[in-house]
């Protein structure tokens, strides 16, 4: 009986993790596979459509047409998730979907022009997680201390609260993209394969992992022969050769009420159902990463050493269901000299190659210098407006969140900002998310201005 409590307190934990702002939620899409309710398969379906209306860099074109601002609608995300508790100690977990379709991109491999296989159609399913994992020691089985060991293409990736968000919960629209450094080259979608362990003490909880990142290929030795591009001299770019591998951790106290670790997604916002304050740091270090040209024309490699320290709150206030939700993180990133990666959600711009005016550093569309070697500072916070109500028809979450970026590879530092509103028709499960961001536009290394975008969300989640 012991046993069968730990696991149904186990039970209890994830789903209020998925279910935050719904009493109707209750266990989701649950289904037992015994008479106890020990051994279940867990699914969870999401979806996040985004209407945009954004001011695209200079020298942008969208489908052949020169474009200074663009309107579009796009599939940001497009998933399901299951897991099965096939024992009180062993779960298997597969995630898959797609992401980021637009009306110019996203489609699957190989599909371009017009027709049933035109540019942006059909995308590509793939996984995104695809893991086992064993419990070695379940709570309460040796005082305080619990430990889980698994593996395969994992989230564990350590560093920050938010390299490890769950995009189901989100308090601003998304997440700020830096949360996750590798994102798409050394990583699958902010994964990578690997072992990892996770486990608590108390109200310490610690994840760490060791993984193999995929390989990168840039060739810092290109020269102008045939007109090839050159690659400037002691500027780090992605290139891992025969990869090492990496190891990642991220270590966190719960002061307050402790959440579940039985997936690895961190909550965003609890909609004022939970009292949480937490502090955590992490780091992620690869060796020989990267690689530079150096002036006798060979390369040199650089180590990936990166590290974070962050704090969350989400606290209920007064008697009618208000609450504050708050996060403040700090990286500091080292990729080697003058690393710099420009990225743009959901881009749909292109180069305009007849433009005649200074370009964007960054590059076309909505492009930014994102993650780079050097320090980026991020802070979020919300209100959850006062209810008393029982079941009130929306609820209503004004938030706001500012970016302090400082990369080697520029002069200027960086100041932006996201404000915006949630509205919860219940809970995170239907949202509707208004906001409007700022970027900044450089155009040389010691000269930039902002430009916007102004979103609206659509998101369920079953």
């Amino acid at each position: 009986m012991k046993k069968l409590s730990i696991i149904a307190g186990l039970l209890l934990f994830s789903w209020t993790g998925f279910s935050q702002g719904s009493s109707e939620y209750g266990s989701g899409l649950k289904f037992n596979l015994d008479s106890t309710g020990t051994k279940y398969m867990r699914a969870i379906v999401w979806n996040q459509i985004w209407f945009r209306s954004s001011e695209m860099n200079p020298g942008t074109m969208i489908n052949g047409e020169a474009a200074t601002s663009s309107t579009d609608i796009g599939s940001r995300r497009l998933r399901m998730l299951l897991y099965a508790q096939i024992s009180k100690r062993y779960m298997v977990l597969a995630h898959f979907g797609i992401n980021n379709q637009t009306f110019t991109n996203g489609g699957a491999a190989s599909t371009v022009g017009t027709g049933g296989y035109g540019a942006a159609k059909k995308p590509g399913i793939f996984f995104h997680d695809a893991w086992n994992e064993y419990a070695v020691i379940l709570p309460g089985e040796s005082g305080k201390f619990s430990l889980s060991l698994g593996g395969g293409l994992h989230y564990y990736m350590g560093l920050s609260r938010m390299t490890m968000s769950s995009t189901l919960n989100y308090l601003a629209a998304d997440a700020p993209i830096f949360n996750w450094p590798l994102i798409e080259n050394s990583d699958q979608f902010a994964r990578q394969m690997g072992l990892f362990a996770k486990g608590k003490y108390g109200k310490f909880e610690y994840r760490l992992s060791y993984n193999k990142p995929f390989a990168t290929n840039i060739n810092v030795l290109e020269t102008n022969t045939g007109g090839g591009y050159v690659r400037p001299e002691g500027v780090a770019y992605d290139n891992s050769g025969n990869t090492k591998w990496s190891k990642a951790g991220y270590f966190e106290y719960q002061f307050l009420e402790t959440e579940s670790n039985l997936l690895p997604y961190k909550v965003g916002s609890y909609v004022g159902t939970k009292k949480v304050f937490n502090v955590g740091a992490g780091f992620y270090m690869a060796p020989d990463g990267t690689r530079s040209r150096n002036a006798a024309g060979t390369q040199d490699k650089h180590d990936i050493n990166l590290f974070a320290g962050d704090v969350f709150l989400d606290m209920p206030i007064g008697t009618k269901k208000a609450a504050i939700t708050a996060y403040s993180v700090f990286y500091s990133y080292d990729f080697g000299s003058n690393y710099l990666r420009d990225l743009g959600i959901m881009n749909v711009g292109v180069p305009d190659a007849g433009f005649t005016g200074t370009r964007a550093l960054a590059g076309a569309g909505n492009a930014q210098p994102t993650i780079g070697s050097g320090t980026i500072w991020y802070t979020q916070a919300g209100y959850l407006i006062p209810d008393s109500s029982e079941k009130p028809k929306v609820r209503v979450q004004p938030f706001g969140a500012f970016t302090h970026k400082n990369f080697d590879a520029l002069d200027k530092a960086s100041a932006q900002f996201d404000i915006g509103s949630n509205f919860y028709i219940d809970g995170h499960h239907a949202k509707i998310t208004t906001q409007y961001s700022t970027r900044p536009v450089y155009t040389t290394p010691s000269s930039s201005s902002l430009k916007g975008e102004f979103l609206v969300q659509l998101q369920i989640y079953l």
